[in-house]
Formats: C-alpha cells, sequence, structure tokens
C-alpha cells in the first residue's frame, strides 16, 4: 500500500501548514496520508484531524523517498512518484489546499472542550455589550524581533501598523473588540493605544502551549495578524476579514528567494506595507 507522511518541524502554525499540504498533495496524488506520532501528539490535542497515525517503529522501518518543498504550490507537485514519500519543508501558502478551504477547516474543527473555554472567554470579555464585532489580533515577536533584521532584512509590526489596522475596524463596526495574544505581551501593552478600552490583552504568550491562545484568534469575527504562520492560520480558520504586514522586508532580501507574498497572503486580504525607514536608516549608518 502507497503511504504518504510529512516530517513535523517547528512549532503549531508551521505543523498546522505541514498537514493542510500532506493532506492535499496525498488527495491530489490519490494516495493514503498518514501523520507520525509527534504530529498526532501536538494537532490532535487541540484538533479533531482526521489522517490515520503510523507507528513510530513501522515508520523507522521504511525507507522513504525524501521530497522537499517550496513554499507555494508547483505544477510538478500534481504528479509526485515514489510509493513511500516524506514530505520536507514547512510551507504555509493557500495555493496548495485553498481548492479544498472547507475540508481543511474542517480538519482543524476544535475540541469541544476548547471551543467551549474560548467562547465562554469571550461572552465574558462582551460583558453587557450589543453588537460586539471581535477581531482578533496575533503580534508576533519573540525571535523574530531579532531574526527580521539580522537575517531577512526586514522587520516586525510596529506601533503605527497596529493603529492603523485596528483603526480600520473602528470605523467599519460600532462595537469593535479586539482581542490580542503575543509572545510580547509587555511591548504590546507599552506600544498599542487602549485609550478607547477596546482592546483586551489576552492568553499568556506561551509558545509550548499555545493552544488557549490560538483558539480565542480562531474564534473572533475578523483578524489583525502582523507575521508568521500563526496568525495565518488564525485568520485562514475565521474566514472575516483579514489585515495583514505587507512588504516587510527590503526588496534585495534573500527572503525573498524562498518567500512569495501573493502565495502568502489571500488576494481578498488587506496588506498594509511596513514601515521600513528603520532598516533604511540603519543601511545609511553602516
Amino acid at each position: 500500500m502507497v503511504k504518504w507522511t510529512v516530517h513535523p518541524a517547528s512549532r503549531l502554525g508551521n505543523k498546522m501548514g505541514e498537514y493542510a499540504v500532506l493532506y492535499a498533495l496525498a488527495k491530489l496524488n490519490h494516495h493514503q496520508a498518514y501523520v507520525l506520532p509527534q504530529m498526532q501528539s501536538e494537532l490532535g490535542k487541540i484538533f479533531k484531524i482526521s489522517l490515520p497515525v503510523i507507528s513510530q517503529e513501522l515508520a523507522d522501518s521504511i525507507n522513504w523517498r525524501p521530497y522537499r518543498l517550496h513554499d507555494w504550490m508547483s505544477e510538478e507537485y500534481l504528479n509526485i512518484t515514489g510509493q513511500y514519500v516524506k514530505l520536507f519543508g514547512t510551507p504555509c501558502s493557500w495555493t496548495f489546499y485553498h481548492h479544498i478551504r472547507e475540508e481543511i477547516r474542517r480538519e482543524f474543527t476544535f475540541h469541544d472542550e476548547l471551543k467551549k473555554e474560548a467562547n465562554s472567554y469571550l461572552e465574558k470579555l462582551k460583558g453587557s455589550k450589543v453588537n460586539v464585532t471581535f477581531i482578533g489580533v496575533h503580534v508576533r515577536r519573540g525571535d523574530y524581533v531579532k531574526v527580521m533584521p539580522k537575517l531577512r532584512k526586514g522587520v516586525v509590526a510596529d506601533k503605527n501598523y497596529l493603529q492603523k489596522a485596528m483603526d480600520y475596524f473602528r470605523g467599519k463596526y460600532d462595537n469593535p473588540l479586539f482581542v490580542l495574544t503575543s509572545n510580547g505581551m509587555d511591548w504590546c501593552k507599552e506600544n498599542v493605544n487602549n485609550s478607547l478600552g477596546d482592546v483586551h490583552f489576552v492568553g499568556d504568550g506561551q509558545e509550548r502551549s499555545p493552544a488557549h491562545d490560538f483558539a480565542l484568534l480562531a474564534h473572533c469575527n475578523h483578524t489583525i495578524m502582523t507575521i508568521g504562520t500563526f496568525g495565518y492560520w488564525a485568520a485562514y480558520l475565521v474566514g472575516g476579514e483579514t489585515i495583514y504586514l505587507t512588504n516587510f522586508t527590503l526588496p534585495d532580501s534573500s527572503y525573498l528567494k524562498i518567500f512569495k507574498y501573493e502565495a502568502a497572503f489571500l488576494p481578498e486580504w488587506i496588506g498594509i506595507p511596513a514601515d521600513l525607514s528603520p532598516l533604511l536608516n540603519q543601511s545609511q549608518l553602516n
């Protein structure tokens, strides 16, 4: 029997991308996909994923054909040969699976307890307000604060970007309520304008146990993301309006050889260009 799997790497958002791409490519190539125990143990605790698990003992005994993917769908992926194929890479692009979007979103159905907790938390935040529109906000900082300028000639989201994104929703809805999660919460509390009292800083930012933060974001109505796969997947599951940071690298960044903006973000999402002046000023100083 033909077996396909994927090498699980990195954290939650990347693993979701790996799972979705395995699911979609195996289906396109008419093969059965299996997940390794490590992926099942992480994703299976959060979502009602349906792909069967292959035991580690059996997986170790198979002579897999390694097949490395880049970050967007290519025609050659429609005809991948080999009886035992293990996909490598961490692609996060709708171009692989958007044609079966509802299936992918169904694969990432939350377990009932997580769903109940998220909805209960949002109800508590709403209080007595009526016609509340929940906007999930994910601010990716952590290692990216150094990785982006040093390795990718890029930036992370600044306070002006977040102000513009929030003001868009404030201008569109009567009672927007921003549910903000981050792995840099201290920075957020110092830099995000909450003079209107409509921003709630929630979650603990713990990257080792991100399920609760992710569930909160995914149960909002719309999304503001910055960069990274965690925010991308929250937006993709929500399915509402999404504002994202775009053009966050200099044009000569080597990162653009492996990353395409048009493949990373859905066409209907709203991109706000990053302020690259800190990078430009730094290059002038050098």
